[in-house]
């Protein structure tokens, strides 16, 4: 029992102690069953909020109207919700009431089986209302009673359904999946920081093939993110990409992606190709071009992330991913100073990993990626060179304050990464040469 797992059990009895039926409850049951270290422990109990702040010494009211209470011990945090059942949802999310019930009126209001489960740490017994252990051992994402009523409660349900499916590798079950189908075009009545997140984990959790395979089939992908949808039958040059067309090349590349990759890399491996359908051509020999599709991309990559709500860091490295993933094969031509710059960049190992990627999922032709590796290693120490004069020194020199200036040092950069200048006193000269040469 690992630490946080042992505070945990401590609140459970806590509470158990105050004459309070309490459990843990929902994915950290289902983890725990499935032999996985659950990354939160939820706990559901028959104490009203009032009582659970009275047991414990700091505590925050995160969801007090529906009953939760955050409770922080030691350095951990767990929360702690009261039984209980809902009324009607009408905004796709929220209930518009809240009543105090059983732990089985609590089970029958969660989404799937395998997540409405409790159990009792002290001696390991599972308590359970709707089957899920039997859908735990058959591998069965199923929803709670009827899954058209269970979706209209909350869509970000269908989701969830495909990502845990994904995730463990198990099968939507037949209703369930009829019914998500049905729903599909509804998805978005919902807000797109909610779809971001949920399609964020899809690509981080090592499951990203299967989750899109599974957004496909549903038909959720045409809705979330039609222009992944659009990549299915687009033909490409066999040389290139004896794998086939866009769609399946993606897949592919998403196939690659490990548990816990950063959601830049993941979101800029999902749309690198994004562009492709918009500047598909094809020349008179046959084969087929996608000129400008990296510039395009950049642009569409940039809405499409902003659309899922992501931060501004993710869209402008995500922007950076798409727009340059080819350039890694004008490196053995690049100028030694445009190459420094190149590998200098910020986000430049992301970008070497999807070129990587991409490589892998198509020809399997690396010789850039390699290139681009090797030196990398050999000129680390030399891509982000000392400034060795600043706009104060070349005043000094005689050079106008303006525009000038940052050409000029620019210009001076250029020359310390092609090698040409090493010390100050060269930058002096070479500072000195450009001025009579003007």
């Amino acid at each position: 029992m690992d630490a946080k797992e042992q505070v945990a059990s401590d609140v459970v009895r806590r509470l158990v102690a105050a004459g309070f039926e309490t459990y843990f409850a929902g994915g950290c049951v289902r983890d725990r069953l499935l032999g996985r270290t659950p990354a939160d422990y939820d706990v559901a109990t028959a104490a009203p909020p009032e009582a659970v702040r009275k047991l414990f010494r700091r505590t925050v009211g995160v969801g007090a109207a529906f009953g939760v209470i955050l409770v922080m011990e030691g350095d951990f945090q767990f929360e702690v919700a009261t039984f209980r059942s809902d009324d009607a949802y009408v905004d796709g999310r929220h209930p518009t009431a809240v009543h105090f019930a059983s732990a089985e009126r609590d089970a029958q209001r969660r989404d799937f089986t395998v997540n409405a489960l409790f159990q009792d740490p002290a001696t390991g017994a599972v308590i359970d209302f709707v089957g899920g252990q039997a859908d735990l051992r058959a591998g069965v994402i199923r929803a709670i009673g009827d899954a058209h009523a269970r979706i209209k409660e909350d869509r970000l349900r269908m989701l969830r359904a495909v990502r845990f499916a994904a995730r463990f590798g198990w099968e939507i079950e037949p209703g369930t999946r009829a019914a998500i189908r049905a729903a599909a075009a509804s998805v978005t009545d919902m807000a797109a920081e909610r779809i971001g997140d949920e399609i964020v984990k899809m690509l981080t959790e090592g499951s990203a093939k299967r989750s899109f395979v599974l957004l496909d089939e549903t038909g959720l992908l045409p809705v979330v993110l039609p222009e992944i949808a659009a990549l299915h039958g687009v033909a490409q040059s066999s040389d290139f990409h004896p794998e086939g067309d866009v769609w399946t090349h993606t897949l592919l590349l998403l196939d690659q992606l490990p548990a816990g990759v950063p959601e830049t890399l993941a979101l800029g491996c999902l749309l690198h190709d994004v562009a492709k359908p918009l500047t598909a051509a094809r020349r008179d020999d046959g084969r087929i071009t996608f000129y400008g599709h990296t510039d395009r991309g950049g642009e569409l990559a940039l809405a499409i992330v902003q659309r899922l709500k992501r931060s501004r860091d993710t869209w402008e490295r995500v922007e950076y991913l798409v727009r340059s993933h080819l350039r890694l094969v004008q490196a053995p031509d690049m100028r030694l100073a445009t190459l420094k710059r190149m590998l200098a960049e910020d986000g430049f190992d992301e970008l070497l990993t999807l070129s990587r990627l991409d490589a892998l999922a198509s020809s399997g032709d690396l010789q850039f990626v390699l290139y681009c590796e090797r030196r990398r290693d050999e000129l680390r120490a030399d891509v982000r060179p000392v400034r060795l004069l600043g706009g104060h020194d070349v005043m000094a020199m005689g050079v106008v304050a303006g525009p000038r200036i940052g050409a000029l040092l620019r210009a001076l950069e250029t020359a310390q990464l092609d090698g040409e200048v090493t010390t100050r006193d060269e930058a002096v000269a070479w500072v000195r040469r450009w001025i009579a040469s003007e």
